[in-house]
C-alpha cells in the first residue's frame, strides 16, 4: 500500500462537539463549564472537564465535581444540523473525505500544494472556515499516516494544529503515553502498565512476538505496527462500514435485570432499523459490558446465516447476556452496549426455512416493516411502555 513521503493527511477533529454547540447558540454559557445530559453525561465542555467530568459519567457524580456547571439537556437536531456544516467544509477542503464519525473527519490533501497551499496553510484555512462559517472550535493534526494525524490532533487539542514532519514522526510518537495507540483502552494499558511499559517508545521496543504473547495475535501485532507507525490505510471516500453499534451509559446506580434488559432490547430496536435503512444484514452480535468496578465484559456469537430481522438479533443479544450473568451478577451494570458485524448487503439468497420458523419470521418482517414505515412509536415492545430510551445520536450514513 502507497504511503506518501510528505505530510498531507489531515485529521480534523471538532472539540467537545455537543457542548461547543451549545456555548456557541447561547452566549451565556461562553467559558463556563457545560454539561451536555442530566442522567448520564453526554458531552462535557473543556471548562467542565478541567473539573474532572468526563463523558459517560453519572450525572449526579459530574454535579459534585463541579456544582458551578450549567447541565443542558442534549439537542441532536442541533448537533445533526452542525455537523452537516462542517463536513460542507471539509468537502470544500479537500477532494478525498473519509468520515468517522459527526465530529470528526480524515483529508486527503496530497496534490493540492499549487491550487491550496501546504497542508499546514491547508489546516489553517480549514480551522478558520469552520470557525467563521460554523462558529465552532476545531483540531486539526496532520501527518504521513492517518495513525499519527488522529494523534496529533489528540496532542493539540483543545482548537490546534499540529503537523507532524516526516523526519520527526518517531521523536514525536515515541515519548507519548501508551494509551495515545490506536486500540488501547483501559485493560490493555493496565496489562502494559503492569509490565512496566508506560510510553510508546517502550511497547516499540519489544519484539513483535513478545507483544502477541502479552496481548494476543491481532492485538500485539497491531500495537507493534503503530508503535513504528506503520500504517499503510488510505482515505477512502464512501467506505461502508463493517460494524454498527450503540450503547447507553447507565450511570452507576443499581439496575434490575428486567431494566438492563429494556436497555438492550431499545438498542437492538435502534440496530436493526439501521441495518434495515442502510439495506445490510448482519453475522455477528457482539455484546459490551462496563461494570462500577471499570471492568469490561464482551460477549460475541457468530449466526448461522446473516439478517437483519429485529427479533433474530435480540434473542442473540439476550443469550449473550445470560451466559455474562454468572461473572457480572453482583456488581453494577454502567453502560450495555451492542455491535453488529460481518456486516454485507442485502441482497444474499436466503434460506428455506421450516414452516414455523417461516410463519415467525414473516410475523417478525411484518413488525419491522411498519416500525421502518411509520417510526419505533408505531409499534412498541411492551417492556419499553414509559420507558426512557436515552437520546438518538445524529450518525454518518452507514
Amino acid at each position: 500500500m502507497f504511503v506518501s513521503a510528505e505530510a498531507t493527511i489531515l485529521h480534523a477533529d471538532l472539540d467537545a462537539f455537543y457542548a461547543s454547540v451549545e456555548q456557541r447558540d447561547d452566549p451565556r454559557l461562553l467559558n463556563r463549564p457545560v454539561i451536555v445530559g442530566g442522567g448520564v453525561v453526554l458531552a462535557a465542555s473543556y471548562e467542565a472537564k478541567a473539573c474532572g467530568i468526563r463523558t459517560a459519567m453519572g450525572g449526579a457524580q459530574a454535579r459534585r465535581l463541579c456544582p458551578r456547571a450549567v447541565v443542558v439537556e442534549p439537542r441532536m437536531s442541533a448537533y445533526a444540523q452542525a455537523s452537516k456544516a462542517v463536513f460542507e467544509v471539509f468537502e470544500q477542503t479537500a477532494p478525498l473525505v473519509e468520515g468517522l464519525s459527526i465530529d470528526e473527519a480524515f483529508l486527503d490533501v496530497r496534490g493540492l500544494e499549487r491550487i491550496s497551499g501546504t497542508p499546514a496553510e491547508i489546516g489553517a484555512r480549514l480551522r478558520r472556515d469552520v470557525r467563521e462559517r460554523v462558529d465552532l472550535p476545531i483540531t486539526v493534526g496532520v501527518a504521513r499516516t492517518k495513525f499519527l494525524a488522529k494523534v496529533a490532533s489528540g496532542v493539540a487539542k483543545p482548537d490546534g494544529l499540529l503537523v507532524v514532519a516526516p523526519n520527526g514522526e518517531l521523536d514525536f510518537l515515541h515519548p507519548l503515553a501508551v494509551e495515545r495507540l490506536w486500540g488501547v483502552g483501559p485493560v490493555t494499558a493496565k496489562k502494559l502498565r503492569e509490565r512496566g511499559i508506560v510510553t510508546v517508545g517502550e511497547v516499540a521496543g519489544l519484539a513483535e512476538a513478545a507483544l502477541v504473547a502479552m496481548l494476543g495475535r491481532a492485538a500485539g501485532r497491531h500495537l507493534h505496527a503503530l508503535a513504528h507507525n506503520r500504517d499503510p490505510r488510505p482515505v477512502r471516500v464512501g467506505r461502508r462500514r463493517r460494524s454498527i453499534g450503540a450503547q447507553r451509559a447507565l450511570g452507576r446506580s443499581p439496575r434490575s435485570w428486567s431494566a438492563v434488559d429494556a436497555d438492550l432490547v431499545a438498542l437492538v430496536d435502534r440496530l436493526a432499523r439501521r441495518l434495515r435503512a442502510a439495506r445490510r444484514v448482519c453475522r455477528t452480535v457482539v455484546l459490551r459490558l462496563r461494570l462500577d468496578d471499570f471492568s469490561r465484559a464482551t460477549r460475541s456469537r457468530t449466526l448461522p446465516e446473516a439478517t437483519a430481522r429485529t427479533q433474530t438479533i435480540l434473542a442473540t443479544a439476550r443469550a449473550l447476556l445470560a451466559a455474562a450473568m454468572p461473572m457480572i451478577e453482583s456488581q453494577v451494570i454502567t453502560l450495555v452496549g451492542v455491535a453488529l458485524g460481518n456486516l454485507d448487503d442485502d441482497g444474499a439468497i436466503q434460506l428455506a426455512l421450516p414452516f414455523d420458523r417461516e410463519r415467525a419470521a414473516a410475523l417478525d418482517a411484518a413488525v419491522d416493516d411498519v416500525r421502518d414505515r411509520f417510526g419505533s412509536g408505531a409499534i412498541s415492545r411492551a417492556v419499553l411502555l414509559g420507558r426512557d430510551q436515552g437520546p438518538t445520536v445524529p450518525l454518518l450514513p452507514d
